[in-house]
């Protein structure tokens, strides 16, 4: 190429556009080389894995998981380092051993087998039990490891005492929804008790009317209370026939109560089908089940969940008010230094620190907004708050304020973006200002629109600091929508 031709091209421009084309691919390579290491090592956490059985030189045995191996310095008793090959297991039982994982040194190590009888315990509480099954136990009737159909048989008895465990807690939800009315009542008198009102006659004679309304309720509940709690008893009995002997090692035997685990699967035995099987069920269970464990266990739905609503919240609450004062500044309002003014304003709130709107939101909307709600409408629960505390209300509203000036800031570039000769011809032809706006403006500018929108969900989905004080938690008993009456809960937590 001569340099005529070369210089006709950087003049063009070509080469800046070839050289940032090339900049775009490889910082796209990078996104993608970044997502696949973390899907691979975040998915891969699903998969099955080999249980190992180490038994050391001198004598002690681990059961668990082989998890890493890594090269790690260590110190002789001169003080002395080396260099020393290691693997860490992965050996739960947490309620024996205290911990969950184990670093041995290679040359440790006697010997290491998977033998293919070791099964994996999921556990509700203490994780993951790693063992040798010697026997199961269903209504006290016990079968040894090595019967015909032993592994059948310990999963029938999981399956009755899952059955167990879901009566258990249809019991405890009855008796819960029995006791609840005299709760209340009680807690009336409480309260009641405490404050000058019993002191005088009338507060007198409504103490003595609750006292006699609850000693009326308890003896209604009395007897469905008892056979209640009768039947919890039996059912708790019945729990306790259905368990499995596992060798732990290095521990002994040690009883599992079946209704105590999730699940349980033996990996050494398992082949590649059923890996992939058990491999797709946990990956539901982690889309669909509720943590447990301290959010170290199970599933993240009721974040996805409480996400999900709050953003859908925070959009119905922000897009009306957002859109109706982009269309207020651009089509009604008279230009002039105040609109000017009130245009800085919202550009300068768009660079507000979330978290100054998160203080706004806890000062404004829980403690002066909620807490007045709480003196008009819940008096009754006082001193216990029910809108004056963090909630999923006042999080979708703080956020919401702090979105708004993406909004209308976008809003505002999509009806800018009309062309002014469709505006004048729509009311040449007779229409009214709102007709123009609704047929002409509004259908041309949803692409602007729909921009502040997206850019509004992406920033009120992203942000954290304005929910750590307004309403989220780390573990929320019961989620924000749901079958119970009043079904939409607004002042839960989330």
């Amino acid at each position: 190429m001569s340099k005529t031709q070369l210089s006709y091209f950087r003049k063009k421009g070509d080469i800046y556009i070839f050289l940032s084309g090339m900049g775009l691919l490889v910082a796209l390579a990078m996104v993608v080389w970044i997502m696949a290491v973390i899907l691979m090592k975040g998915l891969g956490f699903f998969w099955p894995g080999d249980v190992v059985q180490a038994v050391l030189k001198d004598g002690r045995v681990y059961l668990g998981e082989l998890w890493a191996e890594d090269s790690r310095y260590v110190q002789d008793p001169s003080g002395r380092e080396y260099t020393e090959e290691s693997i860490q297991i992965k050996i739960g039982n947490r309620d024996i051993y205290g911990r969950d994982f184990i670093w041995l040194g290679k040359n440790e190590v006697d010997q290491l087998t998977r033998p293919d009888s070791a099964v994996i315990f999921e556990r509700y509480e203490y994780g993951n039990a790693y063992g040798l099954i010697r026997s199961a136990t269903m209504n006290d009737r016990t079968i040894f490891a090595g019967s015909p159909a032993f592994f059948d048989t310990v999963a029938a008895a999981f399956q009755a005492a899952h059955r167990l465990r879901n009566q258990i807690a249809r019991t405890k939800d009855q008796i819960n929804r029995l006791t609840t009315p005299l709760t209340k009542l009680h807690r009336e008198i409480s309260l009641l008790e405490l404050s000058p009102e019993s002191a005088t006659e009338p507060g007198r004679r409504k103490l003595q009317a609750l006292q006699d309304k609850a000693a009326g309720l308890e003896q209604e509940i009395s007897a469905p209370y008892q056979q209640l709690v009768e039947k919890l008893t039996e059912l708790n009995n019945q729990d306790d026939r259905h368990y499995v002997t596992a060798a732990i090692a290095g521990s002994g035997d040690k009883i599992i109560k079946l209704s105590e685990v999730v699940r349980y699967y033996r990996p050494n035995a398992m082949d590649a089908r059923e890996k992939t099987l058990h491999y797709i069920s946990k990956m539901w269970e982690f889309l669909s089940a509720e943590p447990r464990e301290s959010n170290t266990e199970c599933g993240v739905f009721p974040a996805i969940y409480g996400t999900v609503f709050m953003v859908l919240l925070m959009t119905i609450l922000v897009v009306p008010f957002g859109v109706m004062a982009a269309i207020y500044l651009n089509e009604y309002a008279r230009q002039g230094a105040v609109i000017r003014l009130i245009r800085l304003a919202v550009n300068n709130l768009a660079g507000v620190p979330s978290i100054v709107f998160g203080v706004f939101g806890l000062g404004f909307f829980i403690y002066v907004v909620g807490g007045s709600i709480d003196q008009l409408f819940f008096s009754d629960k006082l001193p216990e708050p029910t809108y004056g505390t963090g909630g999923i209300l006042w999080a979708s509203l703080t956020l919401a304020l702090l979105t708004l000036p993406v909004v209308v800031v976008a809003t505002e570039e999509g009806l800018l973006s009309v062309p002014r000769a469709n505006k004048e011809g729509a009311l040449a032809l007779g229409a009214t200002r709102w007709q123009m706006i609704r047929k002409v403006v509004l259908p041309n500018a949803m692409p602007g629109i729909l921009t502040g929108i997206i850019l509004a969900i992406s920033r009120g989905a992203g942000e954290v600091a304005p929910l750590m004080i307004t309403g989220v938690v780390k573990l929320a008993p019961s989620l924000p929508l749901d079958t119970e009456f009043p079904f939409l809960h607004l002042d839960r937590k989330f």
